[in-house]
């Protein structure tokens, strides 16, 4: 088990035991670490000890690290050399001086010198170490191991012994490299029997002294409440978009209605396509104006990694606070999203975005050896919103929140890459290559090509700082970028159940819920002739679009040969939903929108899914068609939206019920009304005198 991925927290029990089982007297304790450089985990760790008041000796700070990737694979022995200076020139100095060794980087201690000796004497031992379920890194030792029911597998992350004792022990490790493994150093000591007794070592296998945890939350420093605007701080908003994006002025009204001062926001806008431009163009000249500063690069980059790259030098170049990265696949739906984020402090955090009913989300829980994801134990918990908080993750990626310090004021960051300054850079306009990159750490990367946010949150794990990502509140979701077909008239007609929440809040009427509502009654212009609202005039508008631009009208006659038989009774000129390739879509927009309010008006009649055969627009023309004789309908009830707009776009037309002596004329655009079909609403289309008239039929249940 790799002890630097794991975060090991000193859990001292508050409920002390009393009974001491040794005699030998403690006469100090000093918590010893290694960090070689500064990260966030160090400066949690050294919060932690400031805390409870605890000495303690930071060994190798500002030295280069020789003790391997020990995230991924064995290493650490320089650990050991360094422990074994520091015990020889305190040697002799106080025998009884107890040494409680650790990681800092994944360590916080949770109790004062007290009772860390109270609990360390319960062991009647001279050295005690932390044990984990995992044999590492060699598993074959397993069977070597003494029985126990507990966690029996020594963890050199954390230890604890009489100085004596452990610098007898490290001095056994002269011929030790600096990136030979401590851990298999450790447990080939406890193993060997004679050493285990001589020195006097025990494990703690009930984790009464060292507990492993993931994850950790820290405190919000940073509140907004009675702040001015003025003071709030300034946020450099980076829009990226790669390639075409649907739904995107939904995207970007998301965007708008961010609250926060827009004065306090300078927007960067970088694009890979021309294919947005109009709107860009609008947005700009609508929100330009409120903003700090308005900047859209309509220079087309070779690729990702030159377009990453500018906005942290714009960040740099204004001085941003904060650097707030959104892709366009992003859906911030949450107003408050961007106050709940700076208010984390964290130096990067990512609001959890996740694509609606799937697993794909914009972070992994864990990651594998070679730095690809990997799915936690929790991930799916985190997700659904089962488990809710601010969790500690090896990668983010879409929308994320930067503190500039993390990334401006670092002089010092490891890179694989020496030409890179910062881990947002791409300053050699190339896309690094695992095999010169080495991500995987073990010098054979495999040769392919990085995707430029694994890049950065490689070396982000590199130099030790957190990346968080909160569930905390929703706050959006991800838009599916790979189902759209661009080459289609109106294409983001087509993602009803692909992209549903924008296309719903595109295409369905802003009244529609309330025909749901059980004390909302539903409009009969005539007897069970039912009327509501449904979709909104866009949706007409590019419905129409869309049968004009395929144009494949029939002839209004009864030789048919797009239907079963050939032969059609009562025929209209028309376009089927299949003819565009929209059959599938409408079928399930039956289901979801149509379904529920049918249940309410004709009460006990149950069919989900429903079936429709004939889905289809129909076009009106005094020229072509201008009416339809009576006739019933082949469907159990008949769905029938307006499309457009009478006394404007045409004159005349309408729906006349003869049995029920009821004519429906002054259609409103965007509703539907619903009828029985086959055995008593008999109905015929009135004539249109003007212009042209459609509307958009189903014959539900033939």
């Amino acid at each position: 088990m790799n002890n630097s991925t794991i975060i090991t927290i000193f859990f001292i029990l508050l409920s002390l035991i009393e009974i001491v089982l040794t005699t030998r007297k403690v006469k100090d304790l000093i918590v010893v670490s290694v960090s070689t450089h500064i990260t966030d985990g160090f400066e949690r760790f050294n919060r932690s000890l400031k805390i409870y008041g605890l000495k303690s000796e930071i060994l190798g700070l500002n030295q280069p690290w020789k003790g391997g990737d020990v995230a991924r694979q064995s290493g650490g022995g320089q650990k050991i050399r360094l422990l074994r200076q520091y015990l020889e020139s305190i040697r002799n100095e106080h025998d009884n001086r107890l040494i409680l060794f650790t990681d800092s980087y994944d360590v916080i201690v949770n109790g004062n010198s007290d009772e860390i000796v109270k609990k360390f004497q319960t062991f009647n031992a001279n050295v005690v170490f932390s044990s984990e379920k995992y044999c590492w890194p060699d598993v074959s030792l397993a069977a070597s191991y003494p029985k126990s029911d507990g966690k029996r597998y020594l963890n050199s992350g954390g230890f604890i012994g009489f100085a004596t004792e452990l610098y007898k022990i490290v001095n056994l490790a002269q011929d030790l490299n600096d990136d030979d493994d401590d851990q298999l150093f450790y447990t080939k000591i406890y193993l060997e029997q004679k050493y285990r007794k001589h020195f006097g070592i025990r494990l703690d296998l009930n984790s009464y002294l060292f507990q492993n945890l993931n994850g950790e939350i820290g405190d919000v420093e940073i509140r907004f409440n009675n702040i001015d605007h003025e003071d709030y701080p300034h946020v450099l908003m980076a829009i990226i978009i790669l390639k075409p994006t649907p739904f995107f002025p939904e995207f970007l009204d998301y965007l708008k209605s961010m609250d926060y001062p827009k004065n306090r926001i300078t927007i960067f806008i970088q694009s890979n396509t021309d294919f947005h431009n109009e709107q860009i163009g609008e947005f700009s000249e609508n929100s330009g104006k409120f903003h700090k500063n308005f900047q859209y690069s309509e220079t087309k980059l070779a690729n990702e990694w030159q377009l990453r790259n500018n906005y942290l030098d714009e960040c740099q170049r204004i001085n941003c606070d904060y650097l707030f990265v959104v892709d366009s696949d992003v859906r911030l739906t949450n107003s408050k999203t961007l106050h709940e984020l700076i208010e984390a402090n964290r130096s990067i955090i990512a609001p959890m975005l996740v694509r609606p009913k799937e697993y794909w989300s914009n972070f992994w829980g864990t990651i594998t050896n070679d730095g690809y994801y990997s799915r936690s134990h929790d991930y799916v918990q985190i997700i659904k919103n089962e488990r809710r908080g601010i969790w500690n993750v090896p990668f983010i990626s879409s929308c994320y929140l930067i503190k500039s310090s993390t990334i401006l004021n670092q002089e010092n960051f490891q890179t694989k890459n020496q030409q890179w300054k910062f881990p947002l850079s791409y300053r050699n306009h190339q896309q690094p290559q695992h095999k010169n990159d080495d991500i995987d750490g073990n010098g054979n990367g495999g040769g392919e090509s990085l995707d430029p946010e694994m890049y950065f949150c490689h070396i982000l794990r590199l130099n030790g700082i957190f990346m968080f990502v909160t569930n905390e509140n929703d706050y959006g979701h991800l838009a599916q970028m790979d189902t759209i077909d661009f080459q289609l008239k109106h294409s983001e007609f087509y993602e009803i159940y692909t992209n549903e929440i924008e296309w719903r809040k595109r295409y369905i009427h802003e009244n529609y819920t309330k025909n749901l509502l059980d004390d909302n009654i539903i409009e009969q212009p005539c007897h069970d002739v039912y009327w509501f609202p449904i979709v909104t005039p866009v949706f007409c508008q590019h419905l129409i679009e869309i049968m004009e631009n395929n144009g494949e009208w029939s002839a209004g006659k009864n030789e048919d040969p797009r239907l079963a038989g050939g032969y059609e009774n009562v025929p209209t000129v028309d376009i089927h939903m299949k003819q565009v390739g929209l059959e599938q879509q409408w079928l399930y927009f039956l289901r979801e929108y149509v379904r529920p309010v049918q249940e309410k008006i004709f009460i006990g009649y149950y069919h989900d899914p429903p079936q429709a055969i004939m889905n289809f627009v129909v076009r009106y023309h005094p020229n072509e068609q201008a009416f339809l004789r009576p006739h019933h309908d082949a469907s159990t009830y008949t769905v029938n939206i307006a499309l457009n707009r009478p006394n404007i776009d045409y004159e005349g037309g309408g729906c006349r019920f003869i049995r029920q002596n009821c004519s429906i004329t002054n259609l409103r655009v965007g509703w539907s009304l619903i009828h029985p079909g086959r055995l008593t609403h008999f109905h015929e289309g009135l004539t249109v005198t003007k212009g042209v008239r459609y509307i958009m039929v189903s014959f539900v249940d033939p």
